[in-house]
C-alpha cells in the first residue's frame, strides 16, 4: 500500500510539472508542484482559502513531507494566493484531470477497463453544462462584477471536465463555445439550458462527434411554439398514434410527491424547415414535472430539441441527470462556502473554484455513509483517511 501510494505521488508531480511555473527561476524556494499538492490536500481537509491552507500545512508538515518537498517549510498564505493567481487555469485543470485519469487507471484492472470500454460504446456519457457565479468575487461597491463560470459535469462519473470564465466583455454563450474547445465531446450527450440553445453551439457539438439535448424556450419563440403546439396536439389525438414514445415516473417521500412525464418523437415534417437549421437535429422532447407538497402543487413543462433518435428512457435519464450540475452548485456553496469566498485576484478565483470541484469528485468516490462536510472534517483529523481520498480513485 505504501509503495503504491508513493508511486501515485510521483504521478502527481509528473502531472503538475506540465503547469508552467509563473515565478522567476532561481528566486523561488517552494517547488510549484509541492504548493499545488498542498492546496489540493488542504482543500480536502476542510481548509478554505490561502490562510487556512497555510495553517493546515504547518500543522501537518511532517505528514505532507512524505509526499512533497517543503525545504523552507510551508509557504505563506500570500505565496499560495499569489501562485494560484498566476498559473493558467486551463493548465491547472488539465493537470488535475490527468492526475485523476492516472488514478483511475491504477485502480481498475484490465477486465474492468474492457467492460467500461464496452459500456461507453453503447451508452453515451451524459455531460451537463451550466453556469454559476462566485458571488463573493466582486470588486465594486455594487457587487455587480462577481465572476461567472460555465462548467461541464459528467453526471454518471461525478467529474467536472472543465470550466471557463465568462468574460465581462462577452457572455455565457461565448464561454460555452470555449468550454467545448476544452473538453472532448465525442461519445457524449450534452445537455444545455435555454441560453446554450444556439445554432452555432449545436453545430459545434455535432461536428465534433457529440450529441445534444437543448432546452428550447422563448429565446427561440417560433420553434418553442411549434414544439409546444405539436405536443398539445398529440396529447389530444393520442401519443402512440403519432409515434410518440412516453414514460412516467412517480417518487413519493413523506409529504412530497414528484410525478415526471417524458415524451419524445421524431421531428414532424411540418417542423423540418425550422429544425434543419440546427445541425444534427433529429427529435423533439417534452418533460412535465409535477411536484405536490402539502397543499401546494407546482407544474413545469419544458421542451427540447435533440440530436439523438427518439429513445424515451435515454431522454428521461439525460434530462433528469441535468439537475446534478445544480446539485454540484449547492455543494460548492454549502460544503465549500464558494459564495462566501472573497478570493478575487486574477486567476485565483478560477483555480480555487476548480480545485473545489475536483475535491468534490474525490470525496464522492468514498462510499462511507457520511456527508461531504463530515468527510472533509474527518480528512482534517485523520491522516490515513486523507491519504485514502488523495490516492484512491
Amino acid at each position: 500500500m505504501e509503495m503504491a501510494m508513493l508511486s501515485q505521488v510521483d504521478v502527481f508531480h509528473d502531472c503538475f510539472d506540465q503547469v508552467d511555473a509563473p515565478r522567476v527561476s532561481g528566486r523561488t524556494i517552494h517547488p510549484l508542484s509541492s504548493i499545488l499538492f498542498l492546496v489540493v490536500a488542504a482543500t480536502i481537509a476542510d481548509a478554505d482559502g490561502p490562510e487556512e491552507i497555510e495553517c493546515f500545512g504547518n500543522e501537518r508538515l511532517d505528514g505532507l513531507g512524505r509526499f512533497a518537498d517543503f525545504p523552507e517549510g510551508i509557504p505563506s498564505h500570500d505565496t499560495i494566493g499569489r501562485v494560484l493567481s498566476l498559473i493558467k487555469p486551463d493548465q491547472f485543470q488539465q493537470a488535475l484531470l490527468y492526475w485523476h485519469t492516472q488514478l483511475c487507471r491504477t485502480h481498475h484492472d484490465a477486465e474492468n477497463q474492457a467492460d467500461e470500454a464496452g459500456d461507453s460504446d453503447d451508452q453515451p456519457v451524459h455531460v451537463a453544462i451550466d453556469g454559476k457565479t462566485s458571488r463573493g468575487s466582486y470588486t465594486n461597491a455594487e457587487k455587480s462584477n462577481a465572476i461567472h463560470f460555465v462548467s461541464a459535469w459528467a453526471s454518471k462519473h461525478g467529474v467536472t471536465l472543465g470550466q471557463t470564465e465568462v468574460d465581462s466583455k462577452t457572455n455565457e454563450i461565448t464561454a460555452i463555445d470555449e468550454l467545448l474547445d476544452f473538453i472532448d465531446v465525442r461519445g457524449t450527450i450534452i445537455t444545455l439550458d435555454a441560453i446554450g440553445a444556439q445554432k452555432s453551439i449545436a453545430k459545434k457539438i455535432h461536428d465534433e462527434g457529440g450529441d445534444y439535448i437543448l432546452a428550447i424556450k422563448d429565446n427561440h419563440p417560433k420553434l418553442a411554439e411549434a414544439i409546444r403546439d405539436h405536443f398539445e396536439l398529440v396529447h389530444e389525438m393520442g401519443l402512440t398514434k403519432h409515434g410518440v414514445k412516453s414514460k412516467k415516473t412517480i417518487d413519493e417521500k413523506r409529504a412530497r410527491r414528484e410525478e415526471r412525464f417524458y415524451a419524445v418523437c421524431a421531428i414532424p415534417s411540418e417542423m423540418k424547415a425550422m429544425t434543419d437549421l440546427w445541425a444534427g437535429a433529429t427529435s423533439i422532447g417534452q418533460a412535465i414535472t409535477q411536484i405536490e407538497e402539502g397543499d401546494k402543487c407546482n407544474v413545469e413543462v419544458r421542451y427540447f430539441l435533440i440530436s439523438r433518435p427518439a429513445k424515451v428512457s435515454e431522454f428521461a435519464t439525460s434530462v433528469r441527470s441535468h439537475w446534478s450540475v445544480e446539485s454540484m452548485h449547492w455543494v460548492m456553496d454549502v460544503v465549500f462556502h464558494d459564495d462566501a469566498s472573497r478570493i478575487r485576484t486574477k486567476n485565483a478565483t478560477a483555480n480555487f473554484t476548480f480545485t473545489r470541484r475536483y475535491v468534490t469528485t474525490l470525496l464522492k468516490r468514498d462510499t462511507t455513509k457520511r456527508s461531504l462536510k463530515q468527510k472533509r472534517k474527518k480528512a482534517g483529523w485523520n491522516t490515513d483517511f486523507l491519504e485514502k481520498l488523495l490516492f484512491a480513485a
